[in-house]
């Protein structure tokens, strides 16, 4: 016999937040020409519901309404239920979402969203409680409401339909615009960001606080550019506090979502997969920068992180971990100080809670979240001990406090594999793997981009979204190619091997062929090949993840500059043409775009390096990966590659000059004097 009183379809789904939910007593439809059908067949309006399972408060609705049988009854009585996980459709997500916002001035999730029949919307919300309080009105009430509307005021319904589907088709509409691009979009675009910076903290605006690392990678870029000191200190001093927060975990590495106050003290708890991989190459990009040891450190150990708990065997990234642990938030992650000292002994003990501000009073709900208020060196000279016991006793502290934690109930984690986020992933490491020279990196990056082109690649050659189980499903979004495609291209440019550039290549093809809008120009979010919903929307903000539409302009800028090929520079200028009012407007909302456009706007140093002595080559590419070069392509290759040389025109004619390691710095196919020294090498690079 079932140890479950109910099951619904969602049983037979993938999706972890669905297979939460496969034993509510709600007859749950995942999204499918089935629900549909039945809602028109039965003239039963939709109760969409979208969460995703790192989401605290689709849990908490969860738990009061979906496994409540009173209120199940009611939905299932009235309505068609649908039930999506966001991330595995973010084209769904984003168009209901649109109409929660136009609506309602906000959004959020759990969303729950009221349809028609044909899947127009006509009414919703975000959260509702089970009972009314906080001037909300209760569930059950809205579901009452709601179908008595749809029976008894069906016309008014159906004519609000119309005016709401006009609204959303003009959601996100770009027209090109007239005004020229140029730098001094980036240096507004700039002054308009440093306006909302926090000084005190880093960070930009107040709470509740997020990272906001495409923002900051352009800052660095702009720093670069200009020399500007704000916009370094704006990266370093952001970068720094958030790594001595809460919001970064201190014994396990990587970053939990956000921080509901201004100091990156007490995070919203979720590690999510894209936030790491941002985060990780802000880091780098800051090492490179400034050498500050600190910055790489923060770096390596987010890496570790993944590769540790959120790598599956065959390669791929998972998507998160939860919030919740035991039903109560952060319960993994705090400590007490008596926990602390039970551990590491008295002295010890006291070191460590001295260090990352540990108190019986502590500084959430009567526990303690990890953060450091202060330096090392700081907290030496406080305590009255050398630096090195302080450092060592640190250092095993945090080895055995986190061998401790995990003897815990841990928080749930999404195993399901999603392109787009794995591209991110995928980029981080090889990034990491070429600046750092590590190879552990480059053998976990390679691993991922041949799992994702085997496992998630369908027999017609079309990407997919989504992967668990051995089971990958749902054409995939113009964000996975871009962001896969991306990654490649950096996978290539650390590792030199043509297999991955061809693969990037027929990506973006692929994405240029299916995603672009050939009237008005564009990547449309859905391929000419996915399921048609109501709208066919495009994508131009840069939120939590990059939209594609600004990593496409990346890569397309790129594989210009590494193929000679002018279509994609030609594709990549349209969008910025589109993309240009909106980058002025709302330049906070186009981290990612206007790093991009950096790229566009300042040409990118090419750099080719061959030779057929591997360690005279890596002293050479160290010597590139040494500083921080903002925009550049860098090729390696042996010499008399002539598969690599056709593919790439920067080789072509490329020779090692007597006998030894050779490389060539050139601009817009302008090349200077090939060099065989570091020295040479670096007085070209940065005079």
């Amino acid at each position: 016999m079932s140890e479950h009183n109910f099951t619904n379809r969602l049983k037979d789904e993938t999706s972890p937040y669905l297979l939460q939910h496969a034993h509510n007593p709600v007859d749950w439809f995942a999204w499918s020409d089935e629900a549909f059908a039945k809602s028109k067949a039965e003239d039963k309006p939709i109760l969409l519901s979208i969460g995703y399972s790192s989401c605290h408060w689709c849990h908490v609705m969860e738990h009061e309404s979906f496994e409540n049988e009173e209120i199940a009854g009611l939905m299932n009585k009235n309505f068609i239920n649908i039930k999506v996980d966001k991330e595995e459709r973010p084209d769904v997500d984003q168009i209901y979402m649109n109409f929660i916002q136009l609506t309602s001035g906000h959004g959020g999730h759990p969303m729950t969203v009221f349809l028609t029949p044909d899947g127009v919307p006509f009414f919703g919300g975000t959260y509702f409680p089970p009972v009314s309080r906080y001037n909300m009105p209760s569930f059950p009430e809205i579901l009452e409401s709601v179908a008595a509307a749809y029976r008894e005021r069906r016309e008014e319904i159906e004519t609000s339909v119309v005016g709401i589907l006009g609204e959303l088709r003009r959601v996100g509409l770009a027209e090109k615009s007239n005004l020229s691009l140029s730098s001094d979009q980036l240096d507004s675009a700039f002054r308009s960001i440093a306006k909302s910076y926090d000084r005190v903290n880093g960070g930009f605006g107040s709470a509740p606080k997020f990272p906001a690392p495409m923002t900051l990678r352009f800052c660095l870029k702009y720093w670069a550019r200009t020399g500007d000191a704000q916009a370094l200190d704006i990266v370093t001093n952001s970068c720094r506090k958030m790594a001595m927060g809460g919001i970064y975990d201190q014994l396990g590495g990587g970053f939990h979502r956000y921080t509901v106050d201004a100091i990156w003290l007490t995070p919203h708890f979720e590690k999510m997969l894209y936030d790491n991989a941002q985060l990780a190459q802000i880091y780098l990009d800051a090492f490179q920068a400034t050498n500050e040891q600190f910055f790489k450190q923060i770096a390596v150990e987010t890496l570790r992180y993944i590769e540790r708990e959120m790598t599956d065997a065959q390669g791929g990234f998972y998507s998160a971990t939860d919030a919740d642990s035991e039903d109560v938030e952060g319960k993994f992650f705090i400590w007490t100080p008596r926990e602390i000292k039970e551990i590491l002994g008295a002295e010890n003990g006291r070191f460590f809670c001295f260090h990352y501000d540990v108190s019986e009073s502590g500084n959430f709900e009567g526990e303690n979240i990890l953060n450091v208020r202060q330096t090392i060196e700081e907290s030496a000279k406080q305590l009255g001990v050398s630096l090195e016991t302080l450092s060592e006793a640190l250092e095993n502290g945090k080895k055995l406090l986190y061998q401790a934690r995990l003897k815990r109930v841990p928080p749930f984690r999404d195993e399901k594999v999603l392109t787009a986020w794995n591209g991110l992933m995928l980029k981080a490491f090889a990034a990491a793997g070429a600046i750092l020279e590590n190879h552990d990196f480059i053998h976990t990056a390679r691993k991922n981009a041949d799992f994702l082109l085997t496992s998630l690649l369908d027999e017609n050659g079309y990407l997919l979204r989504s992967w668990k189980d051995g089971q990958a499903k749902i054409r995939a979004f113009v964000e996975d190619y871009a962001n896969l495609a991306d990654g490649l291209i950096e996978l290539y440019q650390a590792t030199g091997e043509l297999r991955w550039l061809t693969a990037a290549k027929d990506l973006a093809d692929k994405m240029l062929e299916e995603f672009w809008d050939k009237e008005e120009g564009g990547f449309f979010f859905t391929g000419e090949n996915h399921e048609k919903l109501i709208v066919r929307s495009k994508d131009y903000f840069d939120n939590a993840t990059p939209s594609g539409n600004s990593v496409a302009a990346d890569v397309l800028l790129k594989l210009a500059v590494l193929t000679g090929s002018e279509n994609y520079h030609a594709h990549a200028t349209a969008l910025f043409r589109l993309m240009n009012s909106f980058m002025r407007r709302y330049p906070q909302a186009f981290g990612r775009a206007l790093a991009a456009f950096d790229f566009y706007l300042n040409p990118p140093k090419e750099i080719v390096i061959i030779g057929d002595d591997n360690n005279e080559r890596a002293a050479l590419l160290r010597a590139v990966n040494s500083r921080y070069i903002p925009n550049k392509v860098v090729v390696i290759s042996e010499p008399n590659q002539t598969e690599a040389a056709a593919a790439i025109p920067l080789l072509r004619e490329r020779r090692m000059i007597d006998g030894r390691a050779t490389v060539y710095v050139c601009e817009n196919f302008a090349c200077q004097q090939p060099v065989t020294t570091i020295n040479e090498l670096n007085e070209q690079l940065w005079g």
